[in-house]
């Protein structure tokens, strides 16, 4: 299976030069906070979220410059919600993709701000360029609605709450596989699923495509995070781009942790085979989801 970078290859330059542009200093923004928001969206990293965005457009039938809006609101909200999970106070990280940490950078109260601001400044910008796409007002709210949903508080804040809240717990919830996998189908697979619909309701997809994007975000969501437990399991901070061994060491209720490392990966499999067959009606539009999916299971960061 080829690295990302060979199917996604050509989106990757045109996402950096759209979060580079969308986090110039703005009039009026400190220049610490700027550097620190900054320095947090433009890490390294796979992108995965934002070209999420532009695949969907791009397997729905329309273009992918007029989902570019979203994949940047996409990926400032991605880099918010990492600012605050490796905060002390939560997942308490000072690695994050190969680098020290935002907090461990600049101090925990601008990495706090920083967080702030990338969230509201998602919006802004969206609302900005689907505007001057000239995309109608509907759908800029429905894209509004979508993205705020998904990273509040039945979505991404609260299944980051409810991680916490299991972390080292004396008692197990009566059903650790489903609570865990409602964890983690709101706090990685509902930006996921966000992306994908937001690609979608760029280039007014029909309730179809729609549909089967949803499907497909459902278990490649959940399969990422999957993953993501096992490399955390067993893989190396150097290879992984963030310390690992957390999870055990804070008593985090994990997949290997659960089911054990084999039983993981048959899960994953099952997962990914189902997010192939739902990127299935796209026809050769939805090749990349499809390599998107396979690359998922075989990542090594």
């Amino acid at each position: 299976m080829p690295p990302a970078a060979d199917f996604i290859g050509d989106l990757l330059p045109k996402i950096a030069a759209a979060l580079d542009a969308a986090s110039q200093p703005q009039p009026g923004c400190p220049a610490r906070l700027g550097e620190a928001m900054r320095y947090s969206l433009l890490a390294p990293g796979k992108r995965l979220r934002p070209a999420l965005v532009l695949m969907a457009a791009e397997a729905c039938g329309g273009a992918i410059e007029a989902a570019m809006p979203a994949a940047v609101a996409v990926e400032m909200v991605h880099a918010y919600s990492l600012i605050h999970d490796d905060l002390p106070a939560m997942d308490d990280d000072d690695l994050r993709r190969g680098r020290p940490t935002c907090h461990v950078q600049f101090g925990e109260a601008t990495a706090i701000l920083a967080g702030d601001a990338l969230l509201a400044r998602a919006f802004e910008g969206m609302v900005e360029g689907f505007t001057a796409r000239e995309l109608p007002a509907e759908r800029i709210v429905e894209a509004v609605r979508c993205l705020s949903r998904a990273a509040g508080p039945t979505a991404l804040v609260g299944g980051q709450a409810d991680d916490l809240a299991t972390s080292g717990e004396e008692t197990a919830p009566p059903n650790q596989l489903d609570h865990l996998e409602s964890i983690h189908r709101r706090k990685t697979g509902a930006l996921f699923a966000a992306s994908l619909d937001l690609g979608a309701i760029a280039v007014a997809a029909n309730a179809a495509q729609r549909a089967a994007l949803g499907y497909y975000a459902e278990s490649m969501g959940l399969a990422f995070q999957i993953v993501d437990d096992l490399l955390d399991h067993q893989g190396s901070a150097d290879e992984v781009g963030k310390r690992t061994g957390k999870d055990l060491e804070r008593g985090k209720l994990t997949f290997p942790g659960l089911l054990g490392v084999e039983p993981s990966r048959q899960r994953a499999t099952q997962l990914i085979d189902e997010a192939i067959h739902s990127a299935a009606l796209f026809g050769a539009a939805g090749e990349r989801l499809i390599d998107l999916a396979q690359f998922v299971l075989q990542r090594s960061r």
